[in-house]
């Protein structure tokens, strides 16, 4: 077997895809690190490229983790990812999603083979990075199969009933018509992403183990708060793809429909629910440093991973509020914000009061054009 082995690592390692790499790294991992570290380093690179291209900000949060969390945590946002881009692609119609994401469902539950869902979806365009993450759907199963048998199953279960979810809301329309409806489609799509990152969080801490329970409900908040977010960045994307994620009750509120709330005549009225779903979302993120605090001041780069998407969040809210560039275009934090954040957290972190005050500070709007 050794022979065969050293015959491998004669071979060019570009004539192999990236899942027979995984497959030759998973049948040799009995031998000594150094004999596959060419293709295991390979591999890592290849994860690490996949993640970045999906999400360079909670890249960032993810690769400055302590590295035994690293890889569980980018296996869980990828496994996630594969969910969204079924669920969230522009050109694919309701019924295919619902296939697609009850068959990745029964992927994760070990029904179906991997392979199945990556070839059903082989003609959709590889060039964007969430399709061609759900492509490689059997190098993350694989990858799965390597982590510990209780990590395994918490990102089964939690990222199954997250894609079970999306389908049940592809399977009920494009329109929410109150507020829990939207918390119960944002809880499906984020919110058990919460609950994911506080197990793994758990299953590496036995300081957060003990808080778990506790923590549980907070991270879902947070996980509301960052889709409110995400909504509020959005709204002008979903609607152009038929879905508004605005409640009809706010609508009725200001007396408009879905379609005039992105008609210029009548924009006042979609400012002011904009900065209601802004309301809404700080309300969800506030839970987030009561969270942080839970976690120890030496862990200091695990608090991190929570700090920055929160930080980064209530900035874009920020900026969002009676920002009429939110209804006609999209609104984006700078990179300059970005790695001011980072810095300032990155120093400064470990104080509750500090991550209070900056909280408080970037949680102030600048003053915004008029409406023309």
């Amino acid at each position: 077997m050794t022979r065969n082995l050293v015959l491998i690592m004669t071979i060019p390692i570009e004539i192999f895809s990236t899942n027979d790499i995984i497959k030759v790294l998973w049948v040799f991992q009995i031998f000594p690190p150094n004999i596959s570290k060419n293709i295991r380093d390979w591999c890592m690179k290849q994860f690490d490229q996949m993640l970045e291209s999906v999400s360079r900000t909670f890249a960032l949060s993810i690769n400055n983790l302590p590295y035994e969390l690293q890889k569980p945590v980018g296996l869980a946002y990828l496994l996630f990812r594969v969910s969204d881009s079924l669920e969230d692609h522009p050109d694919m119609e309701a019924a295919r999603k619902i296939e697609l994401l009850e068959l990745w469902a029964e992927v994760l539950d070990e029904q179906t083979p991997a392979k199945v869902l990556t070839t059903s979806i082989m003609d959709l365009d590889s060039d964007d990075p969430e399709v061609y993450v759900a492509q490689h759907a059997d190098e993350l199963i694989h990858y799965l199969s390597t982590m510990p048998s209780e990590l395994q199953e918490m990102m089964i279960i939690r990222v199954k009933r997250s894609t079970l979810g999306m389908a049940r809301w592809q399977c009920q329309g494009p329109n929410v018509e109150t507020v829990e409806e939207l918390d119960d489609y944002m809880h499906q799509v984020a919110g058990r992403v919460g609950y994911l990152m506080t197990d793994i969080y758990a299953w590496y801490s036995p300081d957060i183990k003990d808080r778990k329970d506790e923590l549980m409900p907070m991270s879902r908040e947070i996980g509301l708060g960052l889709q409110t977010v995400n909504v509020i960045r959005g709204l002008r994307k979903d609607y152009e793809r038929g879905w508004v994620f605005v409640p009809g009750t706010y609508l009725d509120q200001q007396g408009i429909t879905r379609d005039q709330f992105f008609e210029r005549d009548y924009e006042g009225q979609s400012i002011n629910i904009v900065n209601k779903l802004a309301v809404k979302a700080k309300s969800h993120l506030d839970y987030g440093l009561a969270y942080i605090s839970a976690f120890p001041r030496h862990q200091h780069r695990v608090r991190l991973a929570s700090i920055w998407p929160l930080f980064f969040a209530i900035k874009t809210m920020a900026i969002s509020r009676n920002n009429i560039d939110v209804i006609r275009n999209e609104v984006k934090i700078t990179r300059q914000d970005v790695k001011t954040i980072i810095r300032k957290t990155t120093v400064m972190g470990w104080s509750e009061r500090w991550l209070q005050a900056y909280y408080d500070k970037l949680n102030q709007s600048p003053v915004l054009r008029t409406i023309q």
